[in-house]
């Protein structure tokens, strides 16, 4: 009876986990198609000529028409300000990290009056609203000789991707055990040694996400570029400027420049990307 009993029961379980498992397939499939399916769309347009994009019902193979973005990129400025962007947001990614990755060790190894205030008032500077803020800048930029520069962009681009930054690296610094550290002190290392040997290996994958984050918020940036840039826009802003009066293809043709730099740094650092999953999982 109690054998009979155990079988019965068994069943239902193994049909809930079958049901799970199936729940989870169908929540990824979801999900896949809905950041897949606008960056395909996207292609199918900027591949295709004029008249396939205007045409209805459209086609789901693109044409592998490349006029428009042979077009697009031939564009008086266009070139200067993909340079630009990838200018400022590899800055920005420096300055992110640079600050950023020491800000979130000593959050994570020291303990200091203020520790959870500066905390707090790292997050609340995503707090204030870049148009508030606009005019300001603006004008300090100006008296400082900052305005229409990458680097003067890059400064605000930083301010918006080191909360990320911090809070990142700080989390995976407190994944590591400070045990590590204190097994290579006594081998003989100095702190920066046992930082350098030990640690940063362990949270390079990190350090990498976060770079990425940094790299993404800079290049799709679009306001702080358009008010404190006029000769050096990024091509965020030049697209702004110019693609409202542009014909369709031509307005597919810039967006998909404009997605494709950010998926080939993604998918170069992928590895680390992966790699990252194991150690916040920890």
């Amino acid at each position: 009876m109690t054998a009979v009993t155990a079988r019965e029961t068994a069943v239902p379980a193994a049909d809930i986990r079958k049901r799970g498992r199936f729940l989870v397939a169908i929540t990824i499939l979801i999900l896949s198609v809905w950041v897949l399916a606008p960056i395909y769309l996207l292609a199918i347009n900027a591949l295709s000529s004029p008249a396939q994009v205007n045409a209805f019902p459209k086609s789901l193979v693109p044409g592998m028409e490349t006029e428009s973005i042979a077009f697009f990129l031939g564009f008086a400025g266009v070139l200067r300000a993909l340079g630009n962007s990838i200018l400022v947001a590899g800055i920005t990614m420096v300055l992110a990290i640079g600050l950023g990755a020491p800000a979130g060790y000593a959050l994570s190894r020291f303990d200091f009056r203020g520790k959870d205030a500066f905390r707090i008032m790292v997050l609340m500077t995503r707090a204030f609203p870049l148009p508030l803020l606009a005019l300001p800048l603006a004008v300090m930029f100006i008296r400082t000789g900052l305005d229409d520069t990458a680097f003067g962009l890059a400064l605000v681009h930083t301010t918006l991707a080191l909360p990320f930054a911090v809070l990142i690296t700080f989390s995976l610094f407190s994944g590591i055990p400070v045990e590590l550290e204190e097994a290579a002190w006594t081998l003989g290392c100095t702190r920066f040694q046992a930082f350098h040997k030990v640690v940063l290996p362990l949270v390079l994958p990190g350090i990498a996400a976060s770079a990425v984050f940094a790299f993404v918020i800079s290049w799709n940036e679009v306001f702080a570029a358009a008010v404190l840039t006029i000769q050096n826009r990024t091509l965020t802003a030049f697209l702004l400027q110019n693609i409202n009066v542009s014909p369709m293809h031509l307005k597919f043709a810039g967006g998909a420049m404009l997605v494709l730099p950010a998926l080939i740094f993604i998918f170069a650092v992928r590895r680390y990307l992966f790699a990252m999953w194991g150690i916040a999982s920890r």
